[in-house]
């Protein structure tokens, strides 16, 4: 597996383009395939999970090309003659369950494996299989499987409330409505920008989709859909990051261009108290570090509020703040793998339970330290600039999944990271 091996400290100098959002390429991917001709989408990262996702539609007979040249994404629904997503494709990514709305809205019938991908935390897919038999499609589960199929073109439809609120189910559930169910209201629906961007493109194509944007999503089936050009949105994930990696060293000064500010929720308001030289220009964001960052404590919660896809990075951050913070995850209760590698650096923190109390500010040794998930791996990567000396970040396979170019980014604006291949 490859390694990073990061020399620090480094200050960051210089513009970081934001490339386009995974979360929200994926859903836009799936909905291609509801379409009665083809699709092609604009603003795709050049990343592991979009590689996957592509495998999995292929197998369904879909023709799909991706120019990653130009970062476009072409799908053809019109071959697509196999309703089956298998366990070897689907366990490598829990967004790959999008296949079971994707399919049941253009075949009517599906088998797709139950999900695998991050190794932390139990995410279960019961809201999804719970809100499709409300919908009125039959569920089945067996040896790994969900077996959904509809009896004859469309079912009735009705109600369901999502509790707790949850992007993918509302993703799965949306796109399983809209050329299936006669009316079907979703309650507690995420609100999320991903989950607005798939609805957008959806009545694109010809969906009546209403209450977009609110936690209310009416859904009235439609016979067809066509094939439209849609482009995704600035991955907000990766801004509030490199926000957050332009923060930690007293000397660095980034520009980031390309960026969606308005889908970055309550991040900014938080983000602004830390002390630093913080500005938003339409789509350019400019950062300045200061000598002195504020210990600034956070609480994850549903958008707006703060993601908790920004947690790990978060708490690397406030390792060099003066002063006490915490950091609360309230969405996953066990996302804290990084916390003894940061240790390991040299960081003070301490877990108990959802909860992690960081004592700032401590100087980081640079060591080898080892990776779990997505965010917990960008998160040692940014404490590497930072700490002193040499730090290998291993299994850097996360980052790829979710990261587009992260070390020619970094290195661009005065990092120094190798990627050994091993």
């Amino acid at each position: 597996m490859d390694k990073f091996v990061i020399e620090g400290p480094t200050p960051l100098k210089g513009t970081i383009p934001i490339s386009g959002s995974k979360n929200a390429a994926l859903p836009l991917m799936a909905a291609a395939l509801l379409g009665h001709t083809s699709s092609r989408l604009s603003l795709i990262p050049r990343l592991q999970d979009i590689d996957t996702f592509n495998r999995v539609i292929a197998e369904t007979g879909t023709t799909i090309h991706f120019n990653g040249k130009e970062n476009s994404l072409v799908i053809d629904p019109s071959g697509l003659s196999n309703t089956i997503a298998p366990y070897d494709l689907v366990r490598k990514m829990r967004a790959s369950f999008y296949m079971l709305g994707a399919l049941i809205g253009h075949a009517g019938e599906a088998k797709v494996s139950l999900p695998g991908g991050c190794a932390w935390g139990p995410r279960p897919v019961d809201l999804h299989l719970q809100g499709f038999e409300k919908m009125g499609v039959r569920i089945k589960l067996d040896q790994g499987y969900v077996f959904a199929s509809i009896p004859g073109n469309s079912v009735e439809g009705g109600e369901f409330t999502l509790e707790p609120s949850s992007v993918g189910a509302t993703i799965n559930l949306v796109l399983g409505a809209v050329k299936r169910a006669k009316f079907f209201v979703i309650k507690n629906a995420a609100q999320e920008p991903d989950v607005v961007l798939l609805c957008r493109m959806l009545q694109k194509m010809g969906a009546d989709i209403e209450g977009i944007g609110t936690d209310t999503l009416t859904i009235r089936k439609v016979e067809k859909l066509e094939g439209v050009e849609f482009s995704n949105a600035p991955d907000r994930i990766e801004t509030g990051t490199y926000m957050i990696a332009a923060a930690l060293h007293p000397e660095s000064e980034v520009t980031l261009t390309g960026c969606k500010p308005e889908d970055l929720g309550d991040f900014p308001r938080t983000f602004s108290k830390l002390g630093v030289d913080f500005q938003i220009d339409g789509s350019t964001i400019f950062i300045r570090s200061a000598e002195n960052i504020h210990p600034v404590s956070i609480k994850t919660k549903i958008y707006p509020g703060f993601p908790t896809d920004l947690q790990a990075q978060w708490a690397t951050l406030m390792t060099q703040a003066n002063g006490l913070s915490t950091v609360t995850d309230t969405v996953y209760f066990d996302r804290f793998s990084y916390v003894p590698e940061l240790n390991r650096l040299g960081a003070n923190l301490r877990v108990e339970k959802n909860n992690v109390t960081i004592h700032g500010k401590t100087k980081l040794i640079g060591a080898a330290v080892m990776s779990t998930d997505l965010r917990a791996s960008v998160s040692l990567v940014m404490a590497g600039l930072v700490a002193e000396g040499t730090s290998e970040i291993l299994r850097v396979y996360h980052l790829d999944r979710g990261y587009e170019k992260l070390e020619d980014k970094l290195n661009r604006v005065g990092a120094s990271i190798k990627r050994v291949v091993q």
